[in-house]
């Protein structure tokens, strides 16, 4: 039984002595540190038992936090506590918490409730908790978490973070719903840093809005058998989301920066899909040297994102797919050898402005790009990739990509459209290569000149006839419409005829190839 009031400060009656001396600290706004100097003893996750002698109650925290009493003079209050164990139910919910609060390599027995609380900063370092309840929690500056350990989640939906979010190091286990950690409609001012964390069950993060970047770097998230590790739809980041490497050798120097080169590093690993649809993101996603462990049922979803720049450069995942329908990209920076391959891709209506391949990127390689996006013809995959290389000068490869286009069209038709595919591709590859109609022009014009001057010529008419000119009369029969004054005149016999047929016929598919080339090239692809 605890009685008494703090409006003097005086000690309440009740109070056991390590109360009484987290009271005194309070006042005095110092650390309390009731830490041993043995590291495996003070370690919170550890199983050693601390005794009473370190056990303060969780309501007499409370009681100091939400109605303590008044600092001593010239000082601040403060909660400053390090290695102590805090008994019961720590229920902050609905509450104003005014003072300063960081406990350090701390065991909480039971959950910590701190629902529709308001606080100023929380920080909890290197902690062992078994859940945090945070709905709609208003921090007017941070949330620490880092290096803390969850046995069952955190619960953040709608929370209101003022500054930052650390959750650095932290190991969240999931809850009875499969949820490691709940932040849907979970708004923080700056950044959200959760970099090296280990998170066991659904990361969801579905309509948070977060203010500055947010940090995955290095950090594994489990969810295999779930749908989905990562689930973040309609997600906004005023600046970049990383899902990259972080340096294992002192993660609180180089937190949010790139690791130095030579510096151990551990990349970012993702065991279940990521699900990004409809994300905003104003500056970047940066997915380099990130690894994707997917189920044949799940997805690397990026429907419809908006973001200035994709750097798409992780490990190929080996199954599941990569979608990317409907995404809006200005820069797309990727690596051949980052793409699934053949059925894992699917990109319809995907746009982007400029292609900056990292590493061996050939021209080939992007064309099995599109092909494993359009395991089925789609000709705007293709149409996209064209215009980008226009515009960007590439003229004669955006023609190559075109032509390949034609090719993946001409195996959908009927027999007879094919047919008159493979006339147009071999002769003027679909007008896409007009010089190659110019070769077949000469090549079959200099072989009937040739054929023709052995041939028998008699006039159809005696007294009205031009002189015989066989490499005019081939050209005369090759250029359909067009009179050189040749055909018309003379009498072939037998085999001749045929012959004459032929190049006629030849005439007018070259011609009509031409023709349709023109038009595309006019229409540019």
């Amino acid at each position: 039984m605890v009685d008494g009031t703090t409006s003097t400060g005086e000690l309440p009656d009740g109070l056991t002595s390590a109360e009484v001396g987290m009271w005194q600290a309070f006042r005095n706004g110092s650390v309390y540190d009731l830490r041993s100097g043995d590291a495996a003893v003070d370690d919170p996750h550890g199983g050693h038992p601390w005794g009473p002698e370190r056990s303060v109650r969780a309501r007499i925290v409370a009681w100091l936090l939400l109605d303590g009493p008044p600092a001593l003079p010239g000082r601040v209050s403060s909660l400053k506590l390090f290695g102590v164990q805090i008994v019961g139910v720590l229920d902050l919910a609905g509450g104003l918490v005014l003072p300063y609060v960081e406990l350090k390599g701390c065991r909480f027995e039971k959950e910590i409730l701190l629902p529709e609380a308001r606080l100023t900063t929380l920080r909890l370092l290197d902690c062992s908790i078994p859940r945090l309840e945070a709905a709609r929690l208003h921090t007017e500056g941070d949330l620490h978490l880092a290096r803390c350990r969850l046995q069952h989640g955190i619960r953040l939906t709608d929370a209101h973070i003022g500054t930052d979010l650390l959750l650095n190091q932290a190991v969240v286990y999931r809850d009875r719903r499969s949820r490691a950690i709940m932040g849907d409609g979970l708004s923080v001012g700056q950044d959200l840093q959760a970099e090296l964390m280990e998170s066991y069950g659904e990361l969801s993060l579905r309509g948070a809005q977060i203010g500055v970047s947010l940090s995955l770097r290095g950090s594994r998230l489990f969810h295999p058998h779930g749908r989905r590790a990562l689930n973040a739809p309609q997600l906004t980041v005023e600046r970049s989301l990383y899902l990259t490497p972080a340096s294992v050798a002192d993660p609180v120097l180089t937190s949010g920066a790139t690791p130095a080169r030579g510096t151990r590093v551990q990349r970012f690993e993702c065991h279940g899909g990521i699900r990004l649809d409809d994300g905003r993101f104003g500056d970047a996603i940066d997915m380099e040297q990130a690894r994707f462990v997917l189920e044949n049922d799940q997805e690397v979803s990026l429907r419809r994102v908006q973001t200035p720049e994709l750097r798409f450069l992780g490990e190929r995942p080996q199954r599941g797919r990569v979608v990317l329908s409907g995404a809006r990209i200005v820069t797309l920076v990727d690596k051949a050898a980052s793409w699934p391959r053949a059925g894992g891709l699917s990109m319809g209506g995907f746009s982007y402005e400029s292609l900056v391949p990292r590493g061996p990127f050939s021209l080939s390689l992007r064309l099995e790009w599109l092909a494993a996006a359009t395991p089925e013809y789609n000709p705007e995959p293709y149409e996209k990739l064209a215009a980008v290389l226009r515009s960007s000068g590439e003229d004669a490869e955006a023609r190559v990509v075109l032509l390949a286009k034609q090719r993946r069209r001409r195996a959908t038709l009927p027999l007879a459209a094919k047919l008159w595919g493979y006339a147009q591709d071999w002769t003027v590859a679909y007008g896409y290569r007009p010089g190659r109609a110019a070769l077949w022009m000469a090549v079959l014009w200099a072989a009937s000149a040739i054929a023709f001057s052995h041939a028998s010529h008699p006039p159809i008419k005696a007294e009205e006839h031009p002189d015989w000119n066989a490499p005019l009369f081939a050209l005369d029969l090759l250029i359909p419409v067009i009179n050189l004054g040749q055909d018309g005149y003379w009498k072939l016999h037998s085999g001749w005829q045929w012959a004459a047929a032929v190049v006629i016929c030849l005439g007018w598919i070259l011609a009509t190839t031409v023709a349709a080339g023109a038009t595309r090239l006019l229409r540019r692809g």
